[in-house]
């Protein structure tokens, strides 16, 4: 299982590989040891439509709730 934490601190909870592909495939990263990534409610909408898992979106959408959005980091557990 891989976990989702806000950049910083902070546990979200936990997906499996094939969400984590489609994080690596739809979002930015900038090298190839990257883990984090912005995510927004835009972001969240455009993974959805791409596939994401409602565990995915749910953990997403708790993190970003009303803000303009925040950083996560995964870690293989």
């Amino acid at each position: 299982m891989i976990s989702l934490s806000l950049k910083g601190g902070g546990f979200l909870g936990t997906i499996d590989e094939a969400d984590l592909q489609l994080l690596v495939d739809h979002l930015e990263e900038e090298s190839d040891t990257d883990t984090d990534y912005y995510v927004t409610s835009d972001t969240i909408d455009v993974l959805r439509e791409s596939g994401a898992s409602p565990g995915l979106v749910g953990l997403l959408e708790r993190a970003v709730g009303d803000s303009e959005g925040v950083e996560i980091s995964w870690k293989k557990a």
